[in-house]
């Protein structure tokens, strides 16, 4: 089958790699000119012939949308586009009416697999009416992982990123977990082998995974992980899975918490943490660290004239 591909990064380049090692035919468009086969959009709509499929896995929000008004001025009735990225659903929704106006069909396509994904095949989540998810099938049996499982046609426009977006809050609380494990694991005094720990929980647990197995493979770099600093982006669907716990009053106190602890990673001196710390040393004489790093007591509260705990020294 042929299909245009916009966006050649990590994932975009190796999904149209992944394809055309699967025998379809692949017209890659990115801004980089030594990855892209074409020069332009137009010049990608111009290669392909009717029906014309158009995969796009550019950044979600304002480059999806750019990208989506420019093919609904070069594609055609009949045509038929597939938002790749980590779109939010709800602009799944108005590009498919947008585009529907044109005649062009739109299918929505959450993609999991990461920098793996070449080899080991993508997890695909997808959106749409069930003639255009079947017309497309051939490009996904191609980036499918080997086997029954990997693809879901989970509903109607929308529905695979929404699938896609509560799939990475359920990662966002799973990888909070193994942090807050392997954090306890090194401040305690009693295990003397932490990566080995986790290594061993690799086979016959019930928290064996994938994740597991990347985290002893990121140990076995960087033992301590000394050469990191615990700072985590999020790509905005932890944000987008407590906003729609919200609108559906489905309580997610571990993913919102897992969302939460990201943005705490980014404050070198969590503002918060300062009222905390005044209050615990206001009611309890607990130990403060000034701004400048000296160690002070409150000399009226109860306990002032305690020793400092070990780690405020």
């Amino acid at each position: 089958m042929q299909i245009g591909m916009v966006g050649l990064g990590k994932m975009g380049g190796n999904m149209a790699e992944r394809l055309r090692r699967g025998g379809h035919e692949v017209v890659g468009y990115d801004h980089d000119p030594e990855v892209s086969d074409v020069g332009s959009l137009k010049e990608l709509a111009e290669r392909l012939q009717a029906p014309r499929a158009v995969w796009v896995m550019v950044p979600a929000g304002k480059p999806t949308q750019q990208t989506i008004d420019r093919l609904g001025e070069l594609l055609s009735e009949g045509d038929v586009v597939v938002d790749g990225g980590n779109s939010h659903y709800v602009d799944d929704q108005k590009h498919a009416a947008e585009l529907a106006g044109k005649g062009v069909r739109f299918v929505d396509c959450g993609v999991s697999g990461g920098v793996w994904g070449l080899e080991n095949g993508y997890a695909l989540m997808v959106g749409g009416e069930q003639a255009d998810v079947q017309h497309l099938m051939p490009i996904f049996e191609t980036l499918k992982p080997e086997g029954e499982d990997g693809f879901v046609h989970a509903g109607d426009v929308g529905a695979g990123h929404f699938a896609k977006m509560v799939h990475n809050g359920i990662e966002y609380g799973m990888m909070q977990a193994f942090a807050e494990g392997w954090e306890l694991l090194e401040a305690s005094d009693v295990v003397k082998d932490v990566r080995g720990s986790f290594s061993s929980w690799r086979t016959g647990t019930v928290i064996r995974s994938w994740l597991l197995d990347l985290l002893v493979r990121a140990l076995d770099d960087d033992e301590k992980l000394a050469e990191l600093r615990g700072y985590a982006q999020d790509s905005g669907e932890g944000r987008w899975t407590v906003q729609a716990a919200v609108d559906h009053a489905v309580p997610l106190p571990v993913i919102t918490a897992a969302l939460y602890a990201r943005f705490a990673s980014r404050q070198d001196d969590p503002p918060a943490m300062k009222v905390v710390a005044a209050l615990r040393n206001q009611f309890g004489g607990h130990a403060t660290t000034s701004a400048e790093g000296s160690v002070e007591k409150g000399a009226d509260a109860p306990g002032a004239d305690v020793r400092p705990p070990r780690e405020a020294e």
